[in-house]
């Protein structure tokens, strides 16, 4: 989970509500934002008229919303906001997931959710959220969950991101072990600078810093040389300012 200093002077939060007619869901949602340190809990609403009303008095960044309620669903309440914040919608129905992304939605969970997919899905909003400002600083370091802990990465100690099956794992540039995350590589590509970080391969995400050499189809990161594959090579080639 990504976590950012603006001008390196206050914390970055993004204020939320949560929408379900369910108190255990409620419960739940509030459990798991609580550990998320750039997430600030502004409202619990068991309908979307709550919502509504505790959105047109709060600046809300993201609604956590339930789709099936009793009155307006969560789909309806997207719709009628007139000032709409991001939507992580949460549902135990798959039919509603093309209508969803249809209106923006930044993610789309199945119930029962697990933590660790919770945690993805507010990545995604907040790489969004940064992708829409302007005059924003990146952030320097990223929060991963992982050993049961939720563990700072620093970007600029990271070498590089290998992809293993449902996993990733973390090299570093300093003498430390990698660090193994149950991610995708391409929720990596969401959550790290593409200003620093390029996908060579399908397995690889490289700190383009630093690159101390480059051919055909590998590049060197210090002594290290990993593949380059054909399908990535126009980022190595933007990079260098040269055809490969």
């Amino acid at each position: 989970m990504v976590y950012q200093y603006l001008g390196h002077k206050s914390l970055l939060m993004l204020s939320c509500i949560i929408v379900d007619d369910e108190k255990l869901a409620l419960d739940l949602l509030e459990d798991y934002i609580r550990n998320i340190p750039f997430l600030k809990l502004i409202k619990r609403c068991n309908n979307a008229m709550d919502a509504m009303d505790a959105a047109s008095k709060q600046n809300i960044d993201l609604i956590f919303s339930d789709i099936e309620m009793q009155g307006l669903n969560g789909m309806q309440l997207i719709k009628t906001l007139p000032v709409k914040p991001m939507f992580i919608m949460i549902t135990a129905y798959k039919t509603y997931a093309s209508e969803g992304y249809e209106l923006d939605v930044i993610d789309y969970l199945l119930k029962p959710v697990s933590y660790e997919r919770f945690v993805k899905a507010c990545n995604k909003a907040l790489a969004h959220y940064n992708a829409q400002q302007k005059n924003v600083q990146i952030a320097d370091h990223v929060f991963f969950h992982a050993d049961y802990s939720l563990i700072k990465v620093l970007l600029d100690e990271v070498l590089y991101v290998e992809g293993v099956k449902d996993y990733v794992k973390i090299h570093y540039t300093i003498n430390k072990k990698p660090l193994l995350v149950r991610h995708s590589m391409k929720g990596i590509e969401e959550i790290f600078p593409s200003s620093k970080f390029i996908r060579i391969h399908k397995s690889y995400i490289i700190n383009a810093t630093c690159i101390t050499a480059v051919r055909k189809n590998s590049l060197f990161l210090k002594e290290l040389e990993l593949p380059v594959s054909e399908q990535y090579r126009d980022a190595i080639t933007v990079l260098t300012n040269r055809k490969l």
